[in-house]
C-alpha cells in the first residue's frame, strides 16, 4: 500500500552513544523521505559523537569508537541536515519517546533551528503495541514476513519501520487509515510540551509536570509557590529543550504578571 501524504514523511532511525538524551549522541543516522508520489531519498550518515561510545551501546549496534573518530560531527552537518529535513511529518519506531527527542537536543547543541514541534509524529511502535505487543524484529516478520537479519544497524531498522507501517495499514484496513493527521493523533500517548515529556499538558491543555514529587501538578503553580525549583532544573540534568521549555512558561508567567498590574 503507498502511504496516503500531503507532505513528505520521513522514516529515521538512530544509533547512539547511550540513552541519556541530555548527555548521550548520535552516532549514526539514517533517514528514507517518503514523498506524496511515492518516490524516496535515503540518507544515511555516521559522526563522531565527540564522547566515548559506551561498551553497552557498542554491543547493540556494532558501532566503535574507531569506526566514527574521522566522520564529521552532528554540528558539521547540521544545517544541510535542517533543510532537508524542513517541512516533512516524521515517522519512526519508539520514535517519540527516544529518537525524537535525542535529534531534537542535537540540533540545539548544534545552535541549528529546526522546530520539530510543526510536524506530525508517527510512532509506529505504537500502533503496533496497540495492535500486536511485540519487538521491531517481531513486527517486521509479522506485517512483512521477513526476517529482520541486520537489525540495530540503523538503516535497516528505517526501512524495516517503512515497510512495517505499510504493513500495518494494509493488515488493519478501516480500523488504520492512511492518513498523517490520524496516525499522528493514534500514536500520540500524551501531548508533550517538551521532547522528553518531563512535562505534559492536561484535559485543559495547561502545563503540568510529568515527573518527580510535582508530579500531576501545574508547572505555573509551582514556579510561583517554589521560584527555587526552576534554578534546580535549571542547572540539573535535564534535557536542554526541557529547559527551553520550562523558561519559555517562566518567562510567560512574568509577562501575564506584568500586564495585570
Amino acid at each position: 500500500m503507498q502511504l496516503n501524504l500531503k507532505k513528505p514523511l520521513l522514516f529515521f532511525d538512530i544509533e547512539s552513544t547511550g540513552l541519556n538524551t541530555s548527555k548521550d549522541r548520535i552516532v549514526e543516522l539514517s533517514c528514507v523521505k517518503v514523498f506524496p508520489d511515492g518516490h524516496e531519498e535515503v540518507k544515511t550518515r555516521r559522526m563522531n559523537p565527540t564522547i566515548p561510545i559506551t561498551p553497552e551501546a557498542q554491543a547493540i549496534h556494532g558501532i566503535s569508537n574507531e569506526d566514527v573518530k574521522n566522520e564529521p560531527t552532528f554540528k558539521q552537518i547540521a544545517k544541510s541536515l535542517a533543510i532537508w529535513m524542513k517541512g516533512c511529518d516524521i515517522a519512526g519506531y519508539n520514535s517519540n519517546k527516544f529518537d525524537i527527542p535525542m535529534l531534537a537536543e542535537e540540533f540545539l547543541r548544534a545552535d541549528v533551528e529546526l522546530d520539530l514541534r510543526k510536524a506530525k509524529f508517527i510512532d509506529v511502535q505504537t500502533i503496533f503495541y496497540k495492535m500486536e505487543p511485540r519487538t521491531l524484529i517481531a513486527a517486521y516478520q509479522f506485517y512483512c514476513q521477513k526476517d529482520l537479519t541486520a537489525a540495530h544497524s540503523a538503516e535497516a531498522d528505517t526501512r524495516a519501520t517503512y515497510e512495517v507501517l505499510k504493513g500495518q495499514l494494509d493488515k488493519y484496513g478501516d480500523a488504520l487509515k492512511n492518513n498523517v493527521d490520524f496516525l499522528s493523533e493514534y500514536t500520540t500517548r500524551k501531548k508533550n510540551v517538551d521532547y522528553a515529556a518531563r512535562m505534559i499538558y492536561n484535559e485543559n491543555d495547561e502545563a503540568i509536570f510529568n515527573f518527580g514529587k510535582h508530579r500531576g501538578k501545574k508547572v505555573i503553580d509551582i514556579l510561583q509557590k517554589e521560584p527555587s525549583y526552576f534554578d534546580w532544573m535549571l542547572k540539573g540534568d535535564f534535557p536542554l529543550d526541557t529547559k527551553q521549555q520550562l523558561t519559555k512558561i517562566k518567562l510567560s508567567l512574568r509577562e501575564d504578571l506584568s500586564f495585570k498590574k
